[in-house]
């Protein structure tokens, strides 16, 4: 006999749950900037119904995550230099100051699990796995960034990162883990030291990396 899903998986609305994967397609590069895919191929990569799939595509058109094509089509857009520009500014400015925020937050605890999670970083970097990679990264980042409390804030930046994430897949894919941001174990000694300050130019520092990498592979034109 099958174990008993807990009662918060059971409550989980299925049209929920389609969002989030096609968003962490999105979000983690497995769509990658320009590649067009059709309603009908996600039904199939989602293994949803068409209802939910729509909506998923509607919530994540209106965050900019992807465009529709016609003939069914949507892809994710390209980014733009005007667009990163935007986003370079939008992030240096929100995230370090979330990060400043949850420094006042963080328990003995929550340090130990995001070193748990700069550790997922570093086995990826070693190892070539991209996508270990991104998903061990986003996860130390946000797991600091909800200490904060601010919830509009983060909201801002989950827009923001779904914007970069694919970019970010392309030049990781094209020039391998080991080049990749990794700010993270000044961040975590600016955490035991209980210095705010530190801590959010740390992160600051780390966002700069994966935006100069992103800028550089947008003039070479391989994205």
């Amino acid at each position: 006999m099958s174990a008993a899903m807990p009662d918060d998986a059971r409550k989980v609305p299925s049209h929920e749950l389609t969002y989030v994967r096609l968003r962490d397609m999105v979000l983690f590069g497995t769509l990658a900037p320009g590649q067009p895919v059709t309603i009908q191929g996600l039904i199939g990569d989602l293994g949803a119904g068409m209802t939910p799939v729509r909506e998923a595509i509607r919530r994540l058109t209106a965050e900019g995550a992807l465009e529709p094509q016609g003939n069914r089509r949507v892809t994710v857009p390209r980014l733009q230099p005007s667009v990163l520009d935007q986003l370079a500014f939008a992030r240096l400015t929100i995230e370090p100051q979330l990060a400043l925020m949850a420094a006042a937050h963080l328990s003995p605890r929550l340090i130990d699990q995001l070193a748990a999670l700069d550790g997922r970083v570093d086995e990826a970097i070693r190892t070539g796995d991209i996508t270990g990679y991104l998903t061990a990264n986003h996860a130390f980042h946000f797991a600091l960034y909800e200490a904060s409390g601010a919830g509009v804030l983060i909201d801002m930046a989950r827009s923001m990162w779904l914007r970069f994430g694919p970019s970010l897949r392309v030049v990781a894919t094209l020039a391998g883990a080991a080049g990749l941001p990794d700010q993270h174990v000044e961040a975590l000694a600016a955490m035991r030291a209980g210095d705010g300050a530190r801590l959010a130019r740390a992160v600051h520092d780390d966002i700069a990396q994966g935006v100069e990498e992103v800028r550089a592979a947008l003039a070479r034109g391989e994205i």
